[in-house]
């Protein structure tokens, strides 16, 4: 062939390279990977097999089998049996695992048997990225995704979905006792056939709604009505969609670089009850002790908010708009101005609504007010249908209004919390795939993700200080696994 490039006989003899370090340059991730385990210590962090035992067939270090999941989830490589594949064609494994290839089964085992361990690896970078000044930004943006779990839908039960389900294997059999009554109608032979098609059919419809009687037994021992048969901590969550069975996945990112400062798995569908919590880990991450979060309406909710401005956190979380009034075209409470000398709020019409009475409602005091002279008011059609328009006060809703005011003079606020926060679950979604999670139950589920966190905090750190600048880091860092950092941080 003319004009083209071509490559090198197959049968040519050649002298490859006589060191396996030649096939990797100074500048190839691999290298940092390496470098980063080797100053781990992992016994401190929990690894399983650190010392090797005196009997018994040699197992191997969990360094290299580290290595190897952490190369794997750069690389978008995820499974087990792909990883034992890669260790045996993959030059840049041959590398990083001195020629070793363990089979699948060794490498599932050790992600299944050091979940605390390596999760606590994850953190143990968020560490370094803290020493290393990354975090110089005290914000954070806060947002939950739904992850899929390797629970089907079909396979995830509800009250409603297990009636509704029981309902048309009913409607099913019934049919299909009504085409038996009319098979006989047949000529003999298609009658037979007929007949043992449509048993065979009633028999296996029969067998179903056993199981899902059996199933609502299970079902009414679980204290949140919902079961799972495949993965059992899986939960149905509402998405945009259709909803999927899975995790709620919540991140703390940083406003500066986007790194991810903290990460929760649960299998809570709402983000309601999940700001303080996010916000404190995020707050050990990045050492900083006044931190301004910033998260959407989603984790609006006054006793959270509460509790995250007491602990010294500074939120900004726009209100949820769930005024009946509001909804209805009228004034809603906002058009109410409070004053806090007089303890009096100010209607559209300047009328005063005064305190008359206060008690406590879900575990909150709440304060009553509202003015006699609503009956003669011209505004009252777009005020209220009642006698009077009553405006309740939360105890603390003073720190409220203050997130407001901060929320009004920080409009963009909320651009840059949708610009930290969610794409890096773009990224990590994107890497991998179509089906989420490959392992069952929270505790696995969650050694996965941190696995891919740790994989993308690697690249985006590597796309900041370069490769060899974050190996010279690490090596200079001596102090990588810190005991009072990490008991801070829930690890220990």
């Amino acid at each position: 062939m003319k004009r083209f490039i071509e490559g090198e006989y197959r049968g040519q003899t050649t002298l490859m390279p006589e060191c396996l370090d030649d096939y990797v340059t100074d500048t190839n991730p691999v290298r940092v990977v390496d470098v980063f385990v080797d100053e781990l210590e992992l016994f401190k962090l929990g690894f399983v097999r650190v010392e090797p035992a005196v009997t018994g067939r040699p197992s191997y270090h969990p360094s290299v089998l580290l290595k190897l999941y952490i190369y794997g989830y750069l690389n978008r490589i995820q499974s087990s049996r792909r990883l034992e594949k890669e260790a045996q064609r993959n030059v840049e494994l041959m590398w990083l695992t001195g020629r070793l290839t363990p089979d699948f089964k060794t490498i599932a085992n050790f992600r299944k048997d050091n979940g605390k361990a390596i999760r606590g690896v994850c953190r143990q970078f968020v560490v370094l990225c803290q020493q290393l000044g990354l975090f110089s930004e005290a914000m954070v943006a806060i947002d939950g995704s739904k992850f899929k779990a390797v629970n089907n839908r079909d396979r995830n039960f509800t009250s409603a979905k297990l009636q509704r389900r029981m309902e048309e294997v009913e409607s099913s059999i019934n049919r299909y006792l009504a085409a038996l009554d009319t098979a006989d109608l047949q000529e003999p032979a298609i009658a037979e056939a007929r007949t043992a098609r449509l048993q065979d059919k009633i028999t296996a419809l029969k067998e179903q709604m056993k199981m899902l009687k059996d199933i609502e037994v299970k079902l009414n021992e679980t204290p949140d009505k919902q079961i799972s048969l495949t993965d059992p901590d899986a939960r149905s969550m509402k998405t945009r969609g259709e909803g999927i069975v899975g995790y709620n996945v919540q991140t703390a990112v940083d406003t500066k670089h986007h790194l991810i400062v903290a990460h929760e798995v649960t299998n809570v569908g709402v983000d309601r009850d999940q700001l303080t919590n996010m916000a404190g880990q995020a707050r050990a991450g990045t050492g900083t002790e006044q931190l301004t979060v910033l998260a959407d309406r989603g984790y609006y909710k006054s006793e959270e908010i509460r509790r995250c401005h007491e602990a010294g956190m500074i939120p900004i979380v726009p209100k949820t708009v769930t005024s009946n009034a509001t909804a209805a075209g009228r004034f809603g409470k906002d058009h109410f101005i409070y004053d806090a000398k007089t303890n009096e709020y100010s209607c559209p019409a300047g009328q005063r609504l005064i305190w008359r009475f206060a008690r406590i409602e879900r575990g909150m005091m709440l304060h009553r007010y509202w003015s006699s002279s609503c009956q003669q008011c011209a505004l009252k059609a777009k005020c209220t249908p009642d006698k009077q328009r009553k405006v309740t006060r939360w105890e603390h809703e003073d720190i409220l209004d203050a997130m407001q005011t901060r929320l009004d003079l920080t409009p963009d606020s909320m651009r840059i919390r949708r610009q930290t926060v969610e794409h890096p679950y773009g990224t990590i979604k994107l890497w991998m795939g179509s089906a989420h999670f490959l392992m069952r139950t929270l505790p696995h589920v969650s050694t996965e993700m941190s696995l891919h966190v740790l994989a993308y905090n690697f690249k985006r750190v590597i796309q900041i200080l370069g490769i060899k600048g974050l190996m010279e880091a690490i090596k200079a860092w001596t102090g990588l696994y810190d005991g009072q950092t990490n008991t801070i941080m829930g690890i220990a």
